[in-house]
């Protein structure tokens, strides 16, 4: 089963995620959600680290442009995100794997499609076995 963390900002895309399950529409399992202020929130070391812990495929959700309830903050989750793209290329990691998504509060079926595929294509790609944390594990 594979493992994708979900950063959703508090006023559209998790607003949308939890209109979403309360529309009863049913999405995959292998998705945990974690509610942020704003997308802009997310920094690098946040994904990185969600990697590191064992998430297959990250996916950054906030308001769509020129919505953000802070004015600017999903601007900067754009040109923040586009560069950690990068760095994940440079570190060897597939840059598919991280994905910005922009849904708002009333789109519960445009979380629900966003989730089936980006779930699909983490499956295709499978498991993300080089950023594990490599000190928890025993020596051989």
């Amino acid at each position: 089963m594979i493992k994708i963390a979900a950063f959703c900002c508090n006023w559209c895309s998790y607003a949308g995620a939890d209109l979403c399950g309360s529309s009863r529409l049913k999405y995959p399992a292998d998705i945990r959600i974690i509610r942020v202020p704003c997308s802009s929130r997310v920094d690098a070391s946040l994904v990185l680290r969600a990697f590191q812990k064992g998430a297959d495929g990250v996916m950054v959700n906030g308001c769509h442009p020129g919505d953000c309830h802070y004015v600017s903050g999903n601007y900067h989750t754009r040109r923040r995100m586009a560069l950690l793209k990068n760095l994940l290329k440079f570190m060897g990691l597939d840059d598919e794997r991280l994905e910005v998504n922009w849904i708002s509060g009333s789109e519960a079926g445009k979380f629900q499609q966003t989730v089936l595929d980006f779930t699909d294509k983490i499956n295709k790609l499978g498991p993300a076995e080089e950023m594990r944390d490599m000190r928890c594990q025993k020596p051989s």
